[in-house]
């Protein structure tokens, strides 16, 4: 019998969070808010702590709990790329997502209005509905990514809504972009999983189009997202170029087989450090326009 505990139940939680993800909706979320609102406040902070820790927590440990049964089966799971927790913490891991939350959610509520609700209500009906049964969007093809997708955009959403922005052209194209970036990143990601997900029952974009299709569908969305960016302001369509790093990660796989589909697996670890790249060069752009549009 397995003894949770304390320090267990802690280091399993953490572990199921996906340290290695949670810049990926804190960073949306913080980056759109400043620079709509020019300020460091009380929505700042917790909003960027809420999509830092519990958000993720929500996110990766609901699909960890019901996910269990084929992450047995799936050879990558087990570390940064997906927990495979004990059925003793599944328990442990709900309660924390709830109680974790929460109190941020209430907080944000009383310092939005209507609209930043709906949008945070999006943003967690995603994460809840990727997994959860009965929903389970994430065996929903082409659904899966479209969800998926929201989890890291709904975010920025969020950040602008509550913010006040106004939702111009050059704006929508930048998350029209995002928006493809995230469906792209996902069904990439999906590839590795074919194998698995078939002798698990579990339909996925990439079960259905097949490894190869699937693949160009990933560049698609990526070279899109990157013509999008030459309609923003500048030095927005700068970013055009930040599509083509995971264009080369994605493109030798481009006639994958299925019977190989896990190989993409090496390429979806490239796809996890070129984050850290392109974010750090997102963040240079923004600082940019920040300082052109003052």
């Amino acid at each position: 019998m397995t003894i949770n505990s304390p320090a267990r139940i802690a280091g399993q939680l953490l572990l199921s969070s996906r340290p290695l993800s949670w810049i990926n909706t804190a960073f949306p979320f913080a980056a759109a808010y400043v620079l709509t609102s020019g300020s460091v406040d009380l929505a700042l902070i917790v909003g960027t702590i809420f999509f830092l820790v519990p958000y993720n927590l929500a996110m990766y440990g609901i699909n960890d709990v019901f996910d269990y049964e084929s992450d047995l089966a799936n050879p990558r799971k087990g570390g940064v790329e997906g927990a495979v927790l004990d059925r003793s913490l599944h328990r442990w891991t709900l309660a924390a997502a709830a109680v974790t939350c929460i109190p941020f959610v209430v907080v944000l509520v009383l310092l939005g209005g209507p609209a930043s609700w709906l949008v945070l209500g999006v943003s967690l009906f995603a994460v809840i509905a990727y997994s959860a049964p009965g929903l389970r969007f994430k065996e929903r093809p082409f659904l899966d990514s479209i969800t998926s997708s929201t989890h890291f955009v709904s975010p920025a959403v969020y950040g602008l809504v509550l913010a006040g922005a106004t939702f111009t052209p050059q704006l929508v194209a930048v998350l029209a972009a995002f928006f493809l970036w995230g469906m792209a990143s996902h069904a990439f990601g999906a590839v590795q999983d074919i194998l698995p997900d078939r002798e698990g029952g579990i339909a996925s974009i990439a079960t259905v189009l097949g490894a190869s299709a699937t693949v160009r569908f990933a560049l698609g969305a990526w070279t899109v997202a990157g013509l999008l960016m030459l309609l923003t302001e500048w030095p927005g369509p700068l970013g055009a170029f930040l599509a083509l790093p995971y264009i080369l990660a994605a493109l030798p796989y481009r006639s994958l087989s299925d019977a190989d589909s896990e190989r993409a697996n090496r390429g979806w670890k490239h796809f996890l450090w070129l984050n850290y790249l392109v974010g750090f060069l997102v963040t240079m752009l923004l600082i940019a326009w920040s300082f052109l549009s003052a």
